[in-house]
């Protein structure tokens, strides 16, 4: 049986090119943060109102759909920033209403944010770091993120606050798996798109961060 060498010359080009997608999917994704953060303050500036469900999926939906299809070219980038803004926008009136409803609400923004950075920043260094292959996380994640979505569209509809608890802390476990499992494919050539990887991660941190809110409105929420 003829077996495949592959030499010092491919390996260091491999490598070359899964730290160029790191650096570049890092870079992209501090400014895409920064940008939503700042979108996020204007909607908080200027009061507005929470678009509604609808218009959130189909605005998020929408821009995904683009942004895949426009991932190979400099549209691309133009459609990152114009999905993560809109979800900027869309969090502003979210994170109004927990400093408004809730007299600590300020502290409650601040914790899960807080907490966001350390899961993001755990789950990073554990994919950059172990041996461990996590790509079999990858069919339980579709199926998890599928169910848990699909459950707080029925929590919603009908109102029921237990359910919509239990999405949530189903939301930061599914969210941290992705982060660990997102990661760990750009580090071992899974990912090689940069603008995809982006999304996954930033998608990832902004629900990880509103489950957590939710979380921990209802836990330690002071009127």
């Amino acid at each position: 049986m003829n077996q495949i060498h592959y030499s010092p010359s491919v390996q260091r080009v491999d490598a070359l090119t899964m730290n160029r997608v790191l650096r570049n999917t890092y870079m992209l994704l501090g400014m895409t943060l920064l940008f939503s953060a700042a979108m996020a303050g204007v909607s908080m500036a200027l009061n507005w109102p929470h678009p509604g469900m609808l218009i959130t999926l189909v605005g998020y939906f929408g821009l995904l759909f683009a942004t895949t299809k426009l991932r190979n070219s400099g549209w691309g980038l133009v459609s990152v920033f114009a999905l993560t803004g809109f979800m900027g926008a869309t969090l502003g009136p979210i994170i109004n209403m927990y400093t408004t409803a809730f007299s600590n609400g300020t502290e409650l923004v601040m914790m899960a944010m807080g907490g966001t950075a350390v899961i993001f920043l755990a789950m990073s260094g554990l994919a950059l770091t172990s041996k461990r292959d996590f790509s079999f996380l990858g069919k339980f994640l579709f199926v998890g993120i599928l169910v848990a979505f699909l459950a707080g569209l029925g929590a919603v509809f009908f109102q029921f606050q237990p359910l919509m608890l239990a999405v949530s802390a189903m939301f930061v476990m599914l969210m941290a798996g992705l982060i660990l499992f997102e990661t760990q494919q750009i580090v071992r050539g899974g990912e090689t798109n940069y603008i995809m990887a982006t999304v996954t991660l930033f998608v990832s941190i902004f629900n990880l961060f509103t489950s957590l809110l939710h979380l921990l409105g209802f836990a330690l929420g002071e009127d």
